[in-house]
């Protein structure tokens, strides 16, 4: 181990951090300096299981020995290659395996470095798909309510999460929201998916007649709304959006930055749903968290829509100068290669009744006013502290992490997502420990 890690900075004030209570954690830091499978090191030496992989990225645990090879190899070997007009083998390699894996149709990879690049890119590549095609009054996004799709200006733009957006003024404009399915009166404590809310998605028929559909390019949502606290689509829900969007020739979009790539014990979302979006963006998992990547996959008619005209031309004026990344190819690979040796992008199929029984038994915990789970993710909602909102759960969050776990908290819910290798053992732990803390929180 480095003698860097074991060294605690002498100041704390130049780091601006990011979603931090900065004032907070600066009085009282959570420092981690290592890390292994199922579990963080703190600097004071404490082992901290890793109830969130990471930050709903790190699928495969951490610091595993293929995904580490893999990035010092290549750093060795070939560090930077331009994506604008030139190429390196790996990336290329990777799209195919990428490919190989997404839903059927998917057939093309477009290269960004985050969740909230590929976003970006999908609202992109669909107004401009639309325009190449002779199309191009659609112009209107539609996204929804609590939905999160990153940080940037379209992603705040169709996201509903209010806090994300009200302190940065009109956003885009031609955008519109569909209600959120959030349902607690009539599905609270529900197991996997909402039996009531699938006549939501129906709203988009009200938002269509109110523009004309002539004008609508994209709808985007997260199969599985995980930022805002884990908000899982009503039966039926998703397969009417498919409905709608095909009805009106809207393209759907579905963002799987945190569903992709097994969190739901399916490699996608799309897999676990039996819907097929027109684009589908993913990150995180794509390299377990280890390096900067995202892939936004799109149908062949997609791609192929801009590869008219001249030959030298380009066709399609976006990227990034790390698309495609050597180094973060290769640990894209060396991840892929990880999850299928193990079977990790279907591992946690097997383990969701446990992990179902285990979250819902917190049922009668202390402030608990509802449970959900899908897949290998949960949400603990609990009931806000009267007049101040999000403290009972980051209380929680910080005890917890005294306590030898790492917890989410959005709001005031607890979010959780771990690794997939994560054991019923493990598991039993950590809902032992937000049991014990909900017992110690005002």
């Amino acid at each position: 181990m480095s003698n860097r890690l074991n060294v605690k900075p002498n100041d704390l004030r130049a780091f601006w951090m990011p979603f931090t209570a900065n004032r907070q954690f600066k009085q009282a830091p959570r420092m981690l300096v290592s890390a292994k499978d199922m579990h963080y090191t703190s600097d004071d030496g404490r082992k901290i299981l890793d109830g969130t992989a990471g930050l709903w990225c790190v699928n495969a645990g951490h610091c595993r020995p293929k995904i580490t090879e893999a990035i010092q190899t290549q750093a060795a070997e070939l560090d930077y290659a331009p994506a604008f007009q030139m190429g390196h083998p790996i990336v290329f390699e990777l799209a195919n395996r990428l490919v190989d894996v997404a839903p059927e149709g998917l057939e093309h990879v477009f290269f960004t470095n985050s969740g909230s690049e590929s976003v970006e890119t999908a609202l992109k590549i669909a107004l401009a798909y639309h325009r190449a095609r002779g199309d191009g009054s659609r112009f209107r996004l539609v996204g929804r309510e609590r939905g999160y799709h990153g940080v940037n200006f379209g992603g705040i733009s169709v996201g509903g999460i209010v806090a994300n957006r009200k302190m940065f003024g009109t956003l885009l404009t031609g955008v519109d929201h569909l209600p959120h399915t959030h349902l607690p009166q009539k599905n609270a404590f529900t197991r996997g998916e909402p039996e009531h809310g699938a006549d939501l998605a129906d709203e988009l028929e009200r938002i269509v007649a109110l523009h004309d559909a002539s004008t609508v390019a994209a709808v985007i949502v997260e199969p599985v709304a995980g930022s805002t606290g884990v908000l899982i689509p009503p039966k039926g829900y998703l397969k009417r959006l498919r409905e709608i969007c095909d009805k009106h020739g809207i393209l759907l979009i579905f963002d799987e930055v945190i569903t992709g790539f097994g969190r739901l014990g399916t490699p996608f979302g799309s897999d676990y749903f039996g819907i097929v979006p027109d684009i589908m963006i993913t990150a995180k998992g794509v390299t377990n968290g280890v390096i900067p990547m995202g892939a936004v996959f799109v149908k062949k008619e997609i791609h192929d829509a801009f590869m008219q005209g001249p030959e030298h031309l380009i066709e399609f004026f976006h990227g990034y100068t790390y698309s495609g990344n050597p180094i973060a190819s290769a640990a894209a690979l060396a991840t892929l290669d990880t999850y299928k040796e193990e079977g990790l992008l279907t591992r946690g199929a097997e383990l969701a009744p446990y992990w179902e029984d285990a979250l819902h038994a917190l049922k009668d915990a202390p402030h608990v006013i509802d449970v959900r789970n899908i897949g290998l993710v949960g949400a603990i909602e609990l009931e806000p502290l009267a007049g101040q909102p999000t403290k009972r759960a980051f209380s929680a969050f910080v005890k917890a992490f005294e306590k030898g776990c790492l917890i989410r908290t959005t709001g005031d819910i607890i979010a959780l997502s771990p690794p997939l290798i994560v054991e019923k053992g493990q598991i039993d732990e950590l809902v032992d420990c937000v049991r014990t803390v909900l017992g110690e929180v005002e």
